[in-house]
């Protein structure tokens, strides 16, 4: 183990590649593809999207001749090709036939499938396929090398036309294999794909239905294709796109359903139901649009933007269309998008039309309760979240809208020369635990006085106006922090596109000194700051700050990507302070005697970006995890919010695994301490339920589905108190680790004690320096 210090490691911060840091599985289908073989690739790709309307992982095409028009084709059929030329100059030795025959060209594709390192699962598909059905138990295979035994060969060798190959084949030693088989020729000459292959698995693959490669022979005598055939392959020499063959009628209709131009494709696509994936509404959508003028399809590309945080793009395409009157739906979506980029009275007009509607209202209603609340009108976000209630009872935004703005604020105490001003996210009665906690632990910070005698509160996600900005320069100073203020889609805005709602004029007429406090780049494995508007605003942010430290060095890393080489000394590590909270709690005593319990927390927001395709996995990983440690201690599950219960939920009904639940979500800040202190081990995948009981001085694993869990176990240098959720062996492992911290429990806790230290020396060293820039 390194014996650098945290206090020590600004020179040596880790590598901040989400993929490494989380562990999440890369996904990508492969063809090979010809000029001869590209209308049967076309009808692929359509069919996948038709038959798959929620699915999208890259696809790489490899291939040693397309033409420019070919690829255009390619890509407008879909958003994530990846192209790849085939290398045929490593296969000159080979044993083969006909260089021009198509099966010893795909043949190099087969090889050079194995040659990718960027891929985790690959899924091949000849180009003679036709997908008819659900692909997601391939999707969700993370062992071995899968495949369809050969009809007329027997269960020992597989058809290649559909592979899906893990990560272990993906490898040098297994291609050195392939290779030394291709040289050496012992192979079947009139297949030399699967005969490479099958030479050198000898039978040694894992056996998948025949509906996944349901091979056209079968059909012999125009039999129908079966329902539940998930991919057809028409094998053979004659293909539908160049006449078919007598006999397999049915099954070439069935392929011709999916040889559509692209028109009529766009459209089948959006008239789907249910999970359509963004990037494809996005895809198919923009053009679609363009030509036809679509209200609704409009509408569902505007959401498809809103989901991954595009927010100009959704104005920009509702915008682009004539929306009647009485289309409440493309309204209310339009008033969304406007509000998230700070166009504020366009928005209300649009949200004021949506109301008309009873099936939109409620939402429509509760967004003009925000914006009221965001520019500080709390009587009239009072009256829209009530209007809200009215149409819909039980609609929860409303309800949470009408509840703030009747909240009453805190009475301020001191004297405004003695505060200092305190930007954070202020988090609601029944939100999420660890939010609740973290303005007073930013305050304790500062000292003991964490009331308003001594602070001044800004909402981070109320418009920072000229009142706002008046109020805070009568204060000694402004805190910014804590949390992953660092995150576009929380409460967007346009004026700074990260959670302060701040412009820049007004920023930049703040006269006091400014102080970024342990602020989280929070940033999903899959989720980005597209704009440049985000850039600007954090540069000046920090040409403005007298003191500007983040929580992680995986965090600084990050920012200090986006800025100019000048400022990238002022980006200084100061930790979480809810990772010292035994040095900052007054009176803090360890807690004599601990319950014998284990902790388990799970987080659901954004769970496509946590889970990808592995949540079953991770279930029944969990499943079997909860059972063996239930033999260590009692496992109980702790919420940070409501939606954390899920997994109680989730694992009671699929694997009839029942848990109690801790609802921190309704807890104090003293309960939350106090729970977290007694306890023996958190098993969390929130950042604040790794952070919180590890500065209470309890021992932590973390589920690592995002990467700012691996940023805090590098920086305290215990990575290995980290399991990604898309681990193979994460029930044996969170088991294995579990036993370990709990074998010695004093010794366990006595290191995370030492850890802590060491964050507290950084603590103290950035506190020496806030006293002269704050004053006192």
């Amino acid at each position: 183990m390194t014996t650098t210090s945290p206090a020590q490691a600004t020179a040596v911060a880790p590598a901040t590649d989400a993929h490494a840091l989380t562990g999440k599985r890369r996904i990508a289908f492969a063809s090979y593809v010809d000029e001869n073989y590209l209308p049967g690739f076309l009808v692929l790709l359509r069919s996948l999207a038709l038959s798959n309307p929620g699915v999208c992982e890259d696809f790489v095409v490899l291939h040693d001749d397309l033409r420019p028009g070919s690829i255009a084709k390619i890509r407008a059929l879909h958003p994530r090709v990846v192209l790849r030329r085939v290398n045929a100059d490593h296969y000159d030795s080979y044993k083969k036939g006909d260089q021009d025959n198509y099966l010893v060209r795909k043949a190099y594709f087969i090889l050079d499938v194995f040659r990718m390192r960027e891929y985790d699962t690959v899924i091949t598909l000849d180009t003679d396929m036709v997908v008819l059905g659900d692909l997601g138990e391939l999707l969700k295979l993370r062992e071995g090398l899968a495949a369809v035994s050969q009809f007329f060969y027997g269960q020992h060798k597989l058809n290649s036309g559909l592979l899906v190959i893990q990560r272990e084949y993906l490898s040098d030693e297994f291609c050195a294999r392939l290779d030394r088989c291709g040289r050496s020729g012992d192979y079947e000459l009139d297949k030399h794909d699967q005969g490479i292959l099958n030479a050198v698995l000898d039978g040694d693959f894992v056996r998948l239905d025949p509906r996944y490669n349901f091979v056209k022979r079968r059909l012999s005598g125009d039999l129908p294709v079966p329902d539940d055939t998930a991919i057809l392959h028409f094998t053979g020499r004659h293909k539908p796109w160049q006449g078919g063959e007598a006999g397999y009628s049915q099954a070439e209709d069935r392929w011709r359903e999916f040889d559509l131009p692209d028109a009529d494709f766009h459209a089948a696509y959006l008239a789907k139901s249910g999970g359509l994936h963004h990037d494809l509404i996005v895809h198919y959508g923009t053009p679609h649009v363009a030509r036809t003028g679509d209200v609704e399809a409009a509408r569902k590309v505007a959401a498809a933007h809103i989901s991954t945080g595009d927010y100009q793009d959704a104005v920009d395409i509702l915008s682009s269309v004539r929306i009647p009157l009485d289309e409440a739906w493309p309204h209310e979506v339009l008033g969304h998008a406007l509000m998230s980029v700070s166009r504020y009275d366009e928005a209300k007009t649009q949200l004021l039309l949506a109301t008309a509607a009873p099936n939109r209202a409620a939402t429509a209603y509760a967004r003009l309760a925000q914006m009221a609340w965001v520019h500080g009108d709390n009587a009239e976000a009072l009256r829209y979240a009530t209007a809200g209630m009215s149409v819909d009872p039980t609609h929860r935004s409303s309800r949470l809208w009408a509840q703030r703005a009747a909240a009453v604020p805190s009475q301020e105490q001191g004297s405004a020369e003695d505060q200092l001003a305190h930007v954070a996210f202020y988090m609601d009665r029944q939100g999420n635990a660890g939010d609740k906690l973290l303005p007073e632990s930013v305050r304790s910070a500062f000292g003991p006085d964490t009331t308003s005698r001594r602070w001044h509160s800004v909402h981070a996600h109320r418009l920072f106006d000229e009142a706002a900005l008046q109020r805070v320069n009568r204060r000694r100073g402004l805190v910014i922090g804590g949390g992953g203020l660092f995150i576009p889609d929380t409460m967007p805005n346009g004026n700074s596109a990260w959670q302060w709602n701040v412009p820049d004029e007004l920023l930049k007429h703040i006269d006091v000194p400014i102080a970024v406090f342990a602020v989280g780049f929070n940033a999903f494995d899959g989720q980005s700051y597209r704009a440049n508007r985000f850039r600007e605003s954090l540069r000046l942010l920090v040409e403005q700050s007298s003191f500007f430290g983040l929580r992680n060095h995986g965090s600084i890393e990050k920012v200090r990507a986006m800025l100019p080489a000048h400022l990238h000394d002022k980006v200084r590590f100061q930790p979480c302070p809810t990772t010292v909270t035994r040095q900052l709690v007054p009176g803090w005593q360890d807690p004599a005697h601990r319950d014998d319990t284990i902790l388990i927390n799970a987080a659901y927001d954004r769970a496509a970006l946590r889970f990808g395709h592995d949540y079953s996995y991770f279930l029944a990983q969990m499943a079997q995890a909860v059972r063996d440690l239930g033999e260590l201690a009692e496992v109980q599950c702790v919420a940070h919010s409501l939606d954390d219960e899920k997994i109680v939920f989730d694992l009671r009904r699929e694997h009839g695994i029942s848990m109690p639940v801790i609802p921190m979500y309704d807890f104090e800040n003293d309960e939350i301490r106090d729970l977290y202190a007694r306890t023996k081990l958190v098993i969390g995948m929130r950042g604040h339920a790794g952070m919180i009981p590890f500065g209470c001085g309890t021992p932590i694993i973390s589920l690592i589905s995002h990467p700012k869990m691996a940023y805090f176990l590098r920086d305290i240098e215990r990575p290995e108190w980290g399991v990604s959720v898309h681990d193979r062996h994460l029930a044996a492992r969170l088991v294995e680790r579990s036993k370990d911290l709990l074998a010695d429990h004093a010794k366990t806790v006595a290191d995370v004690h030492g850890r802590q230290q060491e964050l507290w020396k950084v603590t103290e060293a950035n506190a020496a320096d806030l006293r002269v820039i704050l004053g006192g």
